[in-house]
């Protein structure tokens, strides 16, 4: 069983990430009709659901994840509170003091390193004894999702290899993807440097 994880808040200069909450549906909703969002990061159960009720469902386990020992943050405008895009942490310690990190920005957010700098703040507090005290961090992405690996690579995540036929898309087709991982013995660098 999971452990509970106490939510949690992390402010940057322009934005928040925070627990999700049912308010965020709306943009929620708008970010998944971006078919960048839907093929790298929705998911199978979220894409074979009704567009008019993907958000709901796409909402349903990350609102109460944090109960479930998931570390979901939503990254949200500092000013409006306006959801701009996640980053999460789970599978917390299924592989003793490690867990797995994804995430995903909205089309109109793009372009300024916000993925980059939500995703090193998640680290840096997933490593620290008073957040989750974990050792490593992974994340893969399809090769072909270079944006991904920028993303990755900017915020600290060394690559690590090549697994061949690892991603599936929902079409079904197999893509190659990269490892990358963050260890909180690797030297701390400000995402984007």
């Amino acid at each position: 069983m999971s452990p509970v994880l106490q939510p949690h808040r992390i402010e940057l200069d322009d934005v928040v990430l925070r627990p999700f909450e049912w308010t965020d549906e709306p943009a929620v909703a708008v970010a998944l009709r971006d078919r960048d969002v839907l093929r790298w990061a929705a998911g199978t159960a979220v894409i074979r659901t009704p567009a008019d009720r993907r958000a709901k469902r796409w909402l349903e386990t990350r609102v109460d994840g944090w109960s479930r020992g998931n570390a979901v943050f939503a990254i949200a405008d500092a000013a409006s509170d306006y959801v701009l895009g996640t980053v999460s942490i789970r599978d917390v310690n299924r592989v003793p003091d490690q867990a797995l990190v994804a995430y995903w920005v909205s089309p109109a957010a793009r372009g300024r390193g916000l993925a980059a700098r939500a995703l090193d703040a998640a680290a840096r507090w997933a490593f620290a004894k008073d957040g989750l005290a974990l050792h490593r961090l992974s994340l893969d992405h399809a090769l072909v999702n270079e944006g991904s690996c920028r993303v990755a690579t900017r915020a600290g995540f060394q690559l690590e290899g090549t697994m061949r036929d690892y991603f599936v898309e929902p079409t079904g087709q197999r893509h190659d993807s990269h490892l990358h991982a963050r260890l909180a013995t690797d030297q701390l660098v400000p995402a984007g440097s």
